[in-house]
């Protein structure tokens, strides 16, 4: 059987050093087609502040004398049942607790190139979408609690199953995960909003001089400069 292993932190913050809290997985059947039961479960942590807590409703109380979560424990994961790939969405959040030994899928990155058009393209607006038009169907008792690690997980493998059934593969997806975020409109400024042909060239060149511009923004205003250049060269 082959497998993609879908995974999904809950945790302290948003940057190590914080700490894992609650792991959440689910396996997506590429013979079959079909999504696994999410399985999940809590780790130690030595705090828990308050602003992440409101996201999660997880205690300290709640994780205390659990073990911490481990590159060795995420190594373990990856090793049953093989997994072919390693999914989630957002996955630059997931990778920053640890390096996966398998290959990625970021099924934000994924969809934002398969449907540019979504109302939003985080984890939940996604689910709705696509339920909305009838390309996925999930077991609504499996999505709760919702913002926790298993139920994150089992709506993301079901968005990656609609990834495929779109005609996407994953050898397709695993290359999306290694470039930037192909953003459908230009997400700043004056132009925000507008599709990347309809901002101006001179607000494309402001993008590239910024020393704090975001490295995703800089590729794609690049990614339309040459694109218009292309286009300026053909007979």
């Amino acid at each position: 059987m082959s497998i993609i292993r879908v995974l999904d932190f809950e945790t302290t913050g948003t940057e190590p050093p914080a700490q894992v809290c609650e792991v959440g997985l689910c396996d997506l059947d590429l013979e079959a087609m079909t999504v696994a039961s999410w399985k999940s479960w809590l780790c130690g942590v030595s705090e828990m502040p308050p602003e992440v807590r409101a996201v999660h409703h997880i205690s300290l109380a709640e994780c205390h004398g659990l073990r911490e979560f481990s590159q060795a424990q995420a190594d373990a994961l990856m090793d049953e049942s093989e997994p072919v790939a390693l999914a989630a969405h957002n996955a630059e959040f997931e990778t920053k607790f640890f390096a996966p030994s398998i290959p990625v899928i970021c099924t934000y990155k994924a969809a934002l190139r398969a449907w540019p058009h979504a109302p939003s393209h985080s984890n939940g607006a996604l689910r709705y979408w696509l339920e909305d038009q009838g390309l996925i169907a999930l077991d609504h008792s499996m999505t709760q609690p919702v913002h926790r690690a298993g139920p994150d997980a089992y709506v993301t493998a079901h968005i990656l199953l609609a990834l495929f059934n779109a005609g996407h593969t994953g050898r397709e997806m695993i290359a999306w995960t290694k470039e930037p975020r192909l953003l459908p409109t230009c997400p700043i400024g004056k132009f925000r909003g507008q599709p990347w042909s309809e901002v101006e060239a001179g607000f494309l060149g402001w993008m590239l001089r910024q020393p704090t511009m975001e490295a995703d923004l800089k590729w794609n205003a690049e990614r339309e400069i040459s694109r218009r250049q292309s286009e300026g060269n053909r007979p």
